[in-house]
């Protein structure tokens, strides 16, 4: 962009850029208590958000949290595509749903939640600013929106972004007539099937000219003087003054209104379509070679992109956000709604891909204030690694909650299966490996494929930070690539942020063990270039006075370098290790690590305990629309971890059960030995609880999602086949073999066997699913509810989770619930239906909202079991002054459970209240709505945890009781 040029680009904003609502009354900010995410699209728009308020006002939220909400890419399922952050998108209704969407929930007493995409848009020709770029190119007042290399090194793209659109070899898809030349209006596009790019607007003369031949009298006389018009402006590299070129902005979009015009008469038209059909390839060529792009066949984008996309999806581009004038258009609207009170709090998404995530963060916190003069509520999509902690310096509310949902399975898993699953999954699969080692191999296959050009850029950089000092010239640009490409293989975590003020400690341990890693593993004789690469990722290179090196240029790739090493790190792990290694596929979830078999209560307090301090409103999440498998499927497949020998000998006679159903090929087995342990687990994990085995329906209902699933999976796998090259061999055979291995009439014995060991099961996995449940919204933070998953949640990864959710089927067993022990224990007995699952979520949604103060604030306490099931208890009290909630789940009791039903046999055991800190004198049990007697120093498991296994008792003290201690 040009200097002094911000105000011209709000000058030059979409029309779409208002958002004309009428005042709404400022009224304080709804207190957050629990949120429900909501994934809005044209088929549930923002009308049918607004038609379940009721619902989830009964239910017990406070807020709603809804998906991205702004103008995407036409026809958009999630939203992340956003073209436009000036305008709710108008598939979802535009800018009157949302305030009648508004209206309703502030009705209600509902507060709202957005989801905010600062990190990348959705390009293509309904992004108005990337096709003003594509136009302009870098004279564009949007150009520096985009993080665009314009002095890319190879020659064809100086001063173009390459444009990798094409289903064929450039030169192909020409030849073939598949790029035709038109007009959207006024303007003249080039069009390839269902997209389009603009044509610099000078460059519209050729065609004015040819049609001015085709027609005679005034007709051509017009298309004459259009074409001088057209000529009048300055050639698009033509070096001409900044005043000149907004003058020229202006005479071409009055061209352009000029040229509409002309179209309405019908000579016109013709003439124009038959110099448009006249245009032959080799001048077509011409035409696009003088363009600011340089269309491309899709393949090459892994090797010459030349803008930063996120991760490696071409039609998503990364954004600048920590330019100023961009940040102010991106945020111009959320802006306005938090501060006229319709919005209350505020997701990032991706906020590990920005440049400098601190500086943002800080920045939006600053300006994002309700009517009240609060603080909006931020919360950051942040995937986690292994010891890793949300930075204390960000200026936001918390994450999203992959790290709680990965504790709350944990928990769950018990550590003892660790060996037995890994020799089962080793037996079967013949997989020798381990999964750190996946996930090296699979960081140096995404560098060498979906990520190389990115590589290539940053290996360039480094050798000319190399080359400017005497010191560090004589390390060769191939040593700098294959040191940076084995530094980020062995990264720990998913970025660091390293920034002006250099590295903090965490920082420090990261890329020091990064480069430890990469040391051991190098072949070069050379080492010392991994000092140096060390000096440049901290910085520190910056501040020791090297001759020639500029520190500006040494903390730009410093900065740079991180945003790379996340999209690395999630393109090998969630996208690729997760769906090659799974010995307990359960543990493959967003923010977890699959080697980690299960975690203590000690480790589970430890972790709440620190959240409530540190974060007490981070969010708490058990699903979301990113997830691989439902929360249910997870609490099923922890079962597993419990049973590791019925599961192997189960296993074992599957496999041999479902061999005449694999086919043999060239290349071997179709499905391979890991993909079939994949799809038993699945299956197991995702069997709907009524499913019979002779049920051809509901069998073939199953088969259908679980190949979508099992072709997601291989795609993402990357071995057999991929969403790059697909072998269509291999996947056709994995289609058949889910196919035939749920047909009863194929696979009957098969179907009985899995039937069977499902319903040996399922108990034990609901009762986790409600435990999970309750210490969801029991422990510190603020539970997120996603769409549907008050019911049980067997769903498989998107689109599977995205599915419509029958709400009114849900509004009706709300209506039904009553307080009383009697339909509790009905709903019980009646477990698979999922209304169980619904009234405790409802019941607990209550009790949160009766005392909001006390799970805000209120101190984590750890308490005690004693007796034969202690093992097997998770107990704690939020406590304050003179109350506190005492909550018991179960845990690894699948061989306590007594026949029928969801109840433990717990025998003696107890949860000591001795740490309360005052003497107990009343209590209620939300769970079973009833009141209870107590005695003072323990709650006896066996009398007061039935008919469900799990307590949350809100107990208080007497006159006179000892104070907290």
């Amino acid at each position: 962009m040009l200097v002094g040029d911000e105000g011209y680009v709000a000058a030059c904003a979409p029309a779409s850029s208002s958002h004309a609502n009428p005042p709404r009354e400022h009224r304080l900010s709804r207190r957050l208590r629990a949120t429900y995410r909501l994934q809005i699209n044209a088929a549930f728009d923002l009308d049918a958000a607004r038609g379940v308020v009721p619902y989830l006002a009964e239910l017990g939220i406070s807020h709603l949290y809804l998906s991205p909400i702004w103008a995407a890419r036409p026809g958009s399922t999630h939203g992340y595509d956003v073209v436009d952050h000036a305008a709710i998108n108008p598939e979802f209704g535009g800018a009157e749903a949302f305030d009648r969407l508004v209206g309703a929930a502030h009705a209600a007493n509902l507060g709202l939640i957005v989801d905010c995409v600062p990190n990348h848009m959705g390009i293509g020709y309904a992004n108005p600013w990337w096709r003003d770029v594509l136009m302009w190119g870098e004279t564009s007042p949007y150009a520096n929106f985009f993080d665009i290399d314009w002095k890319a090194p190879e020659p064809t793209l100086e001063g173009k972004v390459l444009l990798p659109i094409l289903g064929d070899h450039y030169g192909r898809v020409l030849e073939d007539g598949q790029l035709q030349a038109d007009f959207d209006g006024g303007w003249l596009v080039v069009r390839y099937y269902d997209n389009a790019v603009p044509v610099f607007p000078r460059d519209t003369a050729e065609i004015l000219e040819a049609a001015a031949s085709c027609t005679e009298g005034s007709a051509a006389d017009t298309l004459r003087e259009l074409a001088q018009a057209a000529l009048k402006l300055a050639k698009r590299r033509e070096r001409v003054s900044r005043q000149r070129r907004r003058a020229d902005r202006d005479r071409a979009q009055d061209l352009a209104q000029r040229i509409e015009a002309a179209r309405s008469d019908p000579g016109i038209e013709a003439a124009l379509g038959q110099a448009l059909q006249a245009l032959t390839p080799d001048r077509l060529h011409r035409l696009l070679e003088r363009q600011a792009y340089r269309l491309a066949f899709w393949r090459l984008a892994s090797q010459e992109i030349n803008y930063r996309r996120f991760f490696d999806i071409n039609d998503l581009a990364g954004l600048r956000v920590e330019d100023n004038a961009l940040f102010d258009a991106a945020h111009a609207l959320v802006l306005e709604l938090v501060a006229e009170g319709a919005v209350d709090g505020v997701r990032l998404d991706h906020v590990d891909g920005l440049l400098d995530p601190q500086g943002y963060l800080a920045r939006l916190r600053r300006l994002a204030k309700r009517p009240d003069g609060t603080p909006a509520w931020l919360f950051v999509e942040k995937i986690l690694g292994e010891g890793e902690a949300v930075p204390a310096s960000w200026p936001v509310d918390g994450t999203t909650g992959y790290e709680v949902m990965r504790l709350l399975h944990l928990v769950q898993v018990d550590p003892a299966c660790r060996r037995p699953l890994l020799v089962l999954y080793r037996s079967l699969t013949e997989s020798g490996g381990d999964f750190h080692a996946e996930v090296v191999n699979a960081k140096r296959f995404t560098m060498a494929t979906s990520l190389a050009a990115e590589l290539n850029v940053l290996a360039g950089d480094l050798n000319r930070l190399a080359k400017a000092s005497r010191l560090t010239r004589d390390y060769g640009r191939p040593a700098l690539r294959e040191a940076l490409r084995n530094v980020v293989a062995q990264f720990p975590i998913y970025r660091t942020y390293v920034g002006a003020k250099g590295p903090s400690e965490a920082d420090r341990a990261a890329i020091g063990r990064a480069v430890r890693r990469a040391r051991r593993a190098a072949t070069t004789p050379d080492l010392s270039i991994y000092d140096f690469l060390e000096s440049i990722m901290t910085t520190d290179a910056a501040t020791a006075g090297i001759k020639g090196l500029r520190p500006a240029e040494v903390r730009r790739f410093a900065m740079r370098l991180q945003q790379y090493t996340g999209p690395v790190t999630a393109k090998s792990v969630e996208d690729t290790a997760f769906y090659r290694w799974f010995p307990l596929v359960s543990l493959n979830e967003v923010g977890s690590e699959p080697t980690h078999f299960g975690l203590d209560v000690a480790a589970f307090h430890a972790e709440n305990a620190a959240r409530q301090a540190a974060w007490p409103l981070n969010l708490v999440a058990s699903a979301t629309h990113d997830h691989k498998r439902g929360e249910d499927v997870r609490a099923r497949l922890a079962v597993l971890s419990e049973r590791p020998q019925a599961w192997s000998r189960a296993l074992r006679r599957w496999f041999r059960l479902a061999e005449p159903l694999v086919a043999a090929t060239e290349d071997g087995p179709a499905p391979s030995p890991n993909d079939v342990h994949l799809f038993f687990q699945m299956v197991v994990g995702a069997w709907p609880l009524a499913l019979a085995a002779d049920d051809a329906a509901g069998l073939e209902a199953l088969a259908e999602r679980l190949q979508g699933y099992m072709q997601k999976a291989i795609r993402e796998a990357k071995r057999q086949t991929s969403w790059a090259v697909m072998d269509e061999v291999y996947e056709a055979s994995v289609r058949e073999f889910v196919a035939a291995a749920l047909d009863p009439d194929q696979s009957p014995r098969l179907l009985g066997e899995i039937a069977s060991f499902v319903g040996e099961i399922a108990r034990a996995g609901a009762l986790n699913g409600l435990a999970q449940t309750l210490l969801k919204l029991t422990i510190p933070g603020v539970p997120d509810i996603y769409q549907g998953t008050e019911d049980w949640d067997l769903s498989l990864v998107d689109p599977d989770n995205r599915r419509p959710v029958d709400y009114a089927g849900r509004r009706r067993a709300l209506e039904q619930l009553r307080a009383g022990d009697e339909v509790l224990a009905a709903w019980s007995d009646a477990w698979p239906d999922g209304r169980i699952k619904l009234a405790l979520v409802a019941r607990l949604l209550r009790l949160r909202a009766g005392d909001p103060d006390l799970f805000e604030h209120g101190r984590y306490v750890p308490l005690p079991a004693r007796g034969a099931g202690a093992d097997h208890v998770i107990a704690f009290a939020r406590v304050m002054e003179q109350r506190a909630l005492v909550v018991v789940a179960p845990r690894l009791v699948s061989a306590m459970m007594e026949d029928g039903g969801l109840a433990v046999a717990w025998g003696d055991t107890s949860i000591a209240l001795d740490d309360l800190g005052f003497r107990p004198a009343r209590a209620h049990d939300a769970v079973h709505d009833r009141n209870l007697e107590i005695d003072h120093a323990a709650l006896p498991l066996r009398a007061l945890a039935r008919p469900l296994p799990l307590l949350a008792v809100r107990i208080e003290a007497g006159a006179g009781s000892g104070h907290e201690t």
